[in-house]
């Protein structure tokens, strides 16, 4: 019988093995390292945003709780707000800061203040609070404020180099866009980007294509839908049964405006030059309340499109132009936001009331729902993802072992 102790005997024999074995053995457990520590900036189809423009609404701690039984685990927010940051921590929720636009200026013209602004905002809260990007700026471009258009970039580039500084090489950059940026959206196939917007959004999409961020689209069926009642079909923006549009440069048939939104936005970036960028909608929603000449927003149409939204977003699917890219939404919001200004709609996007009872049911539970279990919900997500990719990475690695030494 072999002496276990004769460790030279062994090594000699496995030696061989080894070298052929070996180093595809090492590549295969650094490959394995690479999926348990990959970082989504995006988990699943659905998100939603969480706006804090009012004075009634429930404390983030609740959001927390609200979100968790929801099972929403991607938000974005329009700041860095601490006590949200710090609500956040240990949650398991995936979140997107932001960068308002009134720092824009400051952020692109001087770079340590982009570094400080990292550091204050990002590098204090990371891992614990799983900050995954930042947005620079919302909807700047397109408007009529051109010097807040030319510092965009500058904006960017200074943050995006104050992660790599401080290595927080998992935190994506963008700038989310309406549809104001677009010189025509019907049909999807005909869009371009404004002759007033390329010049700012040609250097912006080089940029980002170069670090790798997506086209951030804010995408309202609604908005559409209000501008030109007597000719856009309520059931076409609403997700139901309707004959739909037809795009002849395409071939392709729609039968929602969503996916014809999204798709009009991949035919500006084709026309730009940046076909393979991926496009996100950071924003979509319908209002349940409006004034007398926002047609269509009532509690049953908010109802039917989100909850249509949902089941669209579950199928994980692409668009009838870009079939292959599964679609990604943020929707807007979490709370109806009494101090926000405009038109009554603004103030009625909300999935959930400010009491933090759901605004109409789609299949969300509110805080007032009367389960115990929604109150309680700090632990859990994070360190079980995490431990079951390194459960994963352990399995598989002692599964090449004993392969190896038989």
């Amino acid at each position: 019988m072999r002496n276990p102790f004769d460790c030279p005997s062994i090594l000699s024999e496995a030696m061989p093995s080894f070298r052929f074995f070996g180093p595809l053995f090492l590549a295969f457990l650094v490959f394995l390292s690479q999926i348990a520590l990959t970082v989504q900036t995006f988990t699943g189809t659905y998100g939603i945003n969480y706006g804090r423009i009012a004075d009634n609404i429930p404390s983030p701690d609740q959001v927390v709780t609200l979100l968790r039984a929801a099972k929403i685990r991607n938000v974005r927010i329009y700041d860095a707000d601490h006590s949200v940051l710090e609500a956040f921590s240990g949650t398991g929720l995936d979140i997107v800061i932001g960068l308002p636009n009134g720092q824009l200026q400051d952020m692109s013209s001087n770079a340590d203040h982009a570094l400080n602004w990292v550091k204050d905002n990002v590098q204090s809260f990371v891992p614990n609070t799983r900050i995954r990007g930042i947005a620079v700026g919302n909807e700047v471009l397109g408007g009529t404020d051109y010097e807040l258009s030319g510092v965009l970039l500058g904006a960017a580039k200074n943050i995006y180099n104050a992660t790599r500084k401080l290595h927080l090489n998992d935190i994506q950059i963008s700038t989310a866009h309406s549809f104001a940026v677009f010189a025509n959206s019907y049909p999807p196939s005909s869009c371009k980007f404004k002759d007033n917007v390329n010049q700012y959004m040609k250097p912006l999409l080089e940029f980002f294509s170069q670090i790798g961020s997506p086209f951030c689209l804010n995408a309202y069926p609604f908005l559409a839908y209000v501008s030109d009642p007597g000719n856009i079909d309520i059931n076409y923006a609403l997700f139901q049964p309707t004959q739909g549009i037809y795009d002849p440069k395409y071939n392709l048939h729609y039968d929602n405006m969503l996916d014809a939104q999204i798709d009009a936005a991949y035919s500006a970036l084709e026309n730009a030059g940046f076909g393979k960028m991926e496009i996100i909608v950071t924003e979509t929603g319908w209002a349940s309340k409006g004034d007398d000449n926002e047609p269509g927003a009532t509690v049953t149409n908010a109802r039917t499109y989100n909850y249509n939204l949902r089941k669209r977003l579950a199928k994980k699917k692409g668009t009838p132009h870009r079939p292959k890219n599964v679609v990604k939404a943020y929707v807007f919001a979490v709370f109806n936001e009494d101090l926000k200004p405009g038109p009554t709609s603004e103030r009625n996007y909300g999935l959930f009331k400010a009491d933090g009872s759901i605004s109409y049911n789609i299949g969300f539970h509110g805080l007032n729902a009367g389960d115990s279990s929604f109150l309680s919900f700090k632990q859990g997500i994070y360190p079980q993802g995490l431990f079951r990719s390194y459960a994963l990475v352990y399995s598989l690695s002692a599964l090449m072992v004993l392969l190896f030494w038989s």
